[in-house]
């Protein structure tokens, strides 16, 4: 993104990031983590534990996994897709 938008490439990463990033703990339900990424418009989610340590990230595919979860999965890209 940076070096799309004309950005030097040796830019630091702290002057392109996203700041108050949303994230599910590892014990959250997938539909709560659905949840979170359709309020927040995003396709990616970091997982944290308790800590509030990086222990993952979930992404939408990853909810299709089980058909089971495939509705969660649906209606947060159904959201995200939204324009905002």
């Amino acid at each position: 993104r940076a070096v799309a938008e004309g950005k030097d490439p040796d830019t630091k990463v702290r002057d392109v990031m996203s700041e108050g990033v949303a994230w599910a703990y590892e014990d959250d339900s997938v539909e709560q983590a659905a949840k979170i990424m359709s309020e927040r418009q995003v396709r990616r989610l970091p997982v944290v534990d308790r800590d509030t340590r990086l222990v993952g990230i979930v992404a939408l595919g990853d909810f299709a996994v089980e058909s089971s979860e495939i509705r969660p999965a649906a209606q947060a890209l159904s959201e995200i897709s939204k324009p905002s």
